[in-house]
């Protein structure tokens, strides 16, 4: 084969073309700068705080969650002039920063992430039902071997966090990513959770929403906090519930001998008999007394799935509180649909590099997850907008594109920065496929 001459160009090249997208996304679709402007006064020949979180930002949309990383940024013009920055801050400067102003920059970036989905005009599909998703839930971040604040033992077994994180719509936009400590109990302020949650989801969609949360999260409150929701604006679309219930110490015999009366049976297979019923029980809270709904599915085996035979039976109990009316079907599928969620965790972990937090203060790897939220929203955006359409390039169907194909087809991307008189362009190569996509998304992020 023939040999390479390596060498070195004049040119200004840049491998990441795609934070020319994430620049115009923060500077045009948010408040960031004038709200971290805020947070508090600088010296006059201080980089800004607007600079500190755009460059952590962009960090995060190339898969890059550790602080050292923006060191190989410090010389690239291109990364400065896609974010609108002067200069690039050094490592320990955006650390410092960022340990000093944890609470003040994550208030801003937790409202940056609800002006992009309303400014970009981001589409949120319901169910077809014409519920919206509201899906709750925690995942444990794995920080073995780590004496950061914070870790401790999660429910997985390992040392870490348990943040829990709410995705609104079939597309999975994060509302909030709420760092907790790893031992910290699932239900433990989740009923505060939840109403943070409902008051960013009420401006983005008119539609009636749909909360879905697992069974370490049935606890009477939470039903309070939405019911409180919905009394406070009795016009707007209804909040829906529908939660695992937990059985703790319920009888499965007693509740197989109840289906028995009262429950729709059926024989998916020999040996394998299912029932299901509904019950309506009352619950009190604060004085209110709550009238509730609860499906119920109760499966009987007397032959295992792999055909054994069973000297005793065995019985499965499972239930699902729920504000809907749907038949015991309709129900189950709804909540097994909450399942999605789990890829929404996966996009997080893997794709933007963020289980294992950076630092060793809990206040600013809760800044962390705060700017992840706004950098996964703005790669899902770009992907829903840009990578499912006619000009797309050719992959499989489907109704979401995950965040790491969205950096691979259109953040890691070779382009030429050239100065033309008092003009910048961008110039990708002739045979780039992606460039109508890239421009496409550009001119709609820009235009006011």
């Amino acid at each position: 084969m023939r040999r390479f001459i390596i060498t070195e160009s004049e040119a200004d090249l840049t491998s990441h073309a795609g934070l020319g997208l994430i620049g115009v996304a923060l500077n045009e679709r948010t408040n960031l700068a004038a709200d971290a402007a805020a947070v508090s006064p600088l010296r006059s020949d201080a980089m800004s705080h607007a600079n500190m979180l755009s460059c952590y930002v962009a960090l995060l949309c190339l898969g890059k969650s550790d602080f050292e990383a923006i060191n190989g940024f410090r010389e690239d013009e291109f990364f400065a002039t896609a974010l609108g920055l002067e200069q690039v801050p050094s490592e320990g400067i955006l650390r410092q920063r960022m340990d000093a102003h944890a609470a003040g920059y994550r208030r801003v970036v937790e409202d940056a992430v609800i002006a992009f989905l309303k400014r970009s005009g981001a589409k949120l599909t319901p169910l077809g039902n014409g519920l919206m998703p509201l899906d709750c839930d925690v995942t444990p971040f794995d920080n073995s071997q780590s004496k950061k604040e914070g870790v401790s033992r999660t429910y997985k077994g390992m040392d870490g966090y348990a943040p829990m994180a709410a995705y609104l719509a079939q597309e999975g936009y994060c509302l909030e990513l709420e760092l907790r400590a790893g031992s910290q109990h699932c239900q433990k302020g989740t009923p505060q959770f939840l109403a943070r949650v409902l008051g960013r989801a009420r401006p983005l969609t008119a539609a009636p929403l749909l909360v879905r949360l697992d069974g370490g999260n049935d606890a009477i409150e939470n039903i309070a906090v939405i019911e409180a929701h919905n009394e406070q604006d009795e016009r707007a679309a209804q909040v829906h519930y529908l939660i695992k219930w937990n059985p703790r110490q319920e009888s499965p015999e007693q509740w197989l001998a109840y289906a028995e009366e009262h429950g729709e049976w059926s024989e998916p297979r020999p040996g394998k008999r299912v029932a299901l019923f509904d019950v309506l029980e009352t619950r009190t809270h604060d004085g209110y007394a709550y009238t509730l709904r609860r499906v119920m599915r109760v499966i009987e085996r007397r032959i295992d799935k792999h055909g054994q035979q069973l000297l005793v039976p065995e019985v499965e109990l499972e239930g699902w509180w729920t504000s809907l009316w749907f038949d015991e079907q309709t129900i189950i599928a709804l909540y097994a649909d909450h399942g999605t969620s789990e890829q929404y965790h996966s996009e997080f972990k893997t794709d933007l590099d963020i289980e294992r937090l950076p630092s060793g203060k809990f206040a600013t790897n809760a800044l962390v997850l705060a700017c992840a939220v706004l950098a996964y929203n703005i790669l899902r955006w770009i992907g829903q907008t840009g990578l499912l359409g006619p000009d797309a390039p050719p992959r499989h169907r489907a109704k979401r594109r995950r965040i790491r194909t969205v950096m691979q087809e259109l953040m890691y991307l070779a382009a030429r920065l050239i100065h033309t008189g008092r003009r910048l362009k961008l110039a990708f190569g002739y045979a780039c496929p992606v460039v109508p996509i890239f421009r496409r998304l550009y001119t709609q992020l820009a235009c006011t």
